[in-house]
């Protein structure tokens, strides 16, 4: 019933903001264009502009479309200026609660008011986003930070979002040929847990903290300290960071920074974070990244929200670097071959038709200069030509697809011009000569040292057991062989034992002297019937 009230929500919010306008009808049959143009609301004037009815109707649904409408913000490219411009707004100014909520979960978190916490503690927020806002306050001793608290409630929102997204799901891979493929499920399922851990602010200590040493000292990118002393699951506290919202670009241009640098630093935080680390920021739309005031000449990234992160496997790695290596060396067989090796389509799949359904979707888009190919089209045009290979989507890659669309949507929106292929080659390239060349394979094997010496006296004493296990079953088969020779001499002297029993009781005059009948049966008897072989197998 909740998912069933829930679906009349999203239908009211979606009639009343009109967002049936965002729809092109004429793709649709005409008695359906009909119907939509006499609906009721049709005829009610519309005072707001269309980007303004979709953001109020996103963030009157709650958390799980605000998300959907900040990643949708992030691609300029896809979406018309006026829309953009009014998602964007998303990112950092959505509604927030009130400060005296901020204050109560404070103590209940932490045990102690705000007022006996910090020095100074603001009560109006800085900003508020979709799970979370934050405030700025002054520690005891000194230090400016910003306390980020979540809102109150939106475990339960979420959980019915979620319940009605497992449904769209399920019914989505009942009525579509293309939904166990899809793996719609799985996908869901992959979003509830990135979304639940974000709820979680403790973990997303963690994430920064790590994210901090993996880029300690680094020009390119600085991620602010944890206060660990006052965080909890719902309270976390950081240090106060000063920088230009990136996508303020009228006041990056003022300072003097220099845009392609800074677009170009963005693709490689991106891949470093990917393949250096396989440990990357997942949640990178405009709100969460500011840009230094200091040396706008080599201007420097500041991350903040560091709820979402993604991982990848070493195999994922290196499928998906040889991926993009081979996609732009227009090395179509090779990435038809890596996608049946990586599992990706099914292994019986016919690897000259997948080749020429790759070549046919790729080859358009490079004759268009690398500057202008969009990965996300790219994206989109592969997943098409594959639906009929029975390609599956990888969960383990849509946050890494959703992260790489932010950084190019991102970085084309600095610098228009930006070669994302002529930043990420050289690194991609680089990547697979250090992973195979002999100082790369030395480096693996000595990380892996210690567990394989470790390891050493486990497989040891397996090995022994399993010669000793080989060894008793040769033991018993040649046991079984022996004992079924001796059974089969047994029984054929047992034969002729009762052959001379029957010719004794044919021909009485034969050993008439001796009545031999009953002695040759029994031992006949006892000869055949033996069941030693038998109980043995």
């Amino acid at each position: 019933m909740q998912q069933v009230f829930r679906l009349f929500k999203i239908a009211s919010v979606a009639t009343r903001y009109r967002l049936d306008n965002l729809v092109d009808s004429e793709p649709l049959p005409f008695y359906l264009r009909w119907f939509l143009k006499l609906l009721p609301w049709c005829f009610i004037p519309c005072l707001l502009s269309r980007g303004e009815r979709l953001r109020l109707a996103l963030i009157e649904l709650g958390p799980i479309f605000v998300k959907f409408g900040q990643i949708l913000s992030t691609r300029r490219d896809l979406l018309p200026d006026d829309i953009g411009d009014e998602l964007a707004k998303l990112q950092d100014s959505v509604p927030p609660f009130s400060g005296e909520e901020s204050e109560s979960i404070i103590h209940k978190s932490l045990g102690r008011r705000p007022a006996e916490l910090f020095a100074t503690f603001n009560r109006e927020p800085m900003a508020s986003a979709s799970v979370a806002q934050v405030h700025e306050a002054t520690l005891h001793s000194g230090e400016s930070v910003v306390v980020k608290v979540i809102r109150p409630g939106i475990e339960k929102t979420i959980r019915q979002d979620m319940s009605l997204l497992f449904l769209m799901a399920n019914i989505l891979i009942r009525i579509s040929s293309d939904g166990r493929r899809l793996r719609p499920v799985e996908v869901v399922a992959d979003y509830e847990k990135t979304i639940f851990d974000e709820l979680n602010l403790q973990r997303e200590a963690a994430n920064a903290s790590q994210l901090r040493r993996n880029f300690l000292g680094s020009p390119s990118l600085y991620i602010p300290r944890v206060y660990w002393d006052y965080c909890s699951q719902k309270v976390m506290v950081m240090e106060r960071i000063y920088g230009v919202p990136v996508a303020d670009i009228e006041a990056l241009e003022a300072q003097g920074t220099d845009m392609k640098k800074l677009a170009e630093r963005g693709v490689e935080v991106f891949f470093t974070q990917v393949f250096r680390d396989s440990f990357f920021h997942a949640d990178m739309h405009p709100g969460n990244i500011f840009v230094s005031f200091d040396h706008p000449e080599d201007p420097q990234y500041i991350g903040v929200d560091c709820g979402i992160v993604g991982s990848l496997r070493p195999e994922d790695l290196s499928y998906l670097a040889r991926n993009l290596l081979a996609f732009f060396h227009r090395d179509y067989r090779m990435v038809a071959q890596l996608h049946i090796d990586s599992g990706w389509v099914p292994q019986d799949t016919v690897i000259n038709e997948l080749e020429a359904a790759i070549r046919t979707v790729c080859e358009p888009i490079f004759e268009k200069p690398l500057a202008e190919i969009s990965f996300g089209q790219v994206l989109l045009n592969l997943f098409s030509a594959a639906r009929r290979f029975n390609m599956e989507v990888q969960p383990q890659l849509v946050l890494l697809q959703k992260t790489l669309l932010n950084i190019e949507g991102l970085g084309r929106q600095l610098y228009p011009q930006l070669d994302l292929w002529a930043t990420a080659q050289p690194f991609l390239e680089k990547w697979m000569k250090d992973r195979v060349a002999p100082t790369g394979v030395l480096r693996r094997i000595n990380e892996q040292m210690p567990q394989l010496i470790e390891q050493v006296p486990m497989v040891a004493h397996q090995l022994i057991r399993d010669l000793h296990e080989i060894r008793g079953q040769q033991e018993r088969i040649l046991n079984r062989r022996e004992s079924s020779g001796r059974d089969g001499w047994f029984r054929l002297f047992g034969a002729g034992v009762l052959v001379l029993a029957v010719a004794a009781w044919l021909q009485p005059d034969w050993l008439a002297t001796i009545s031999w009948e009953p002695f040759l049966l029994g031992i006949a008897a006892v000869c055949l019937l033996k069941p030693g072989g038998r109980s043995e197998q």
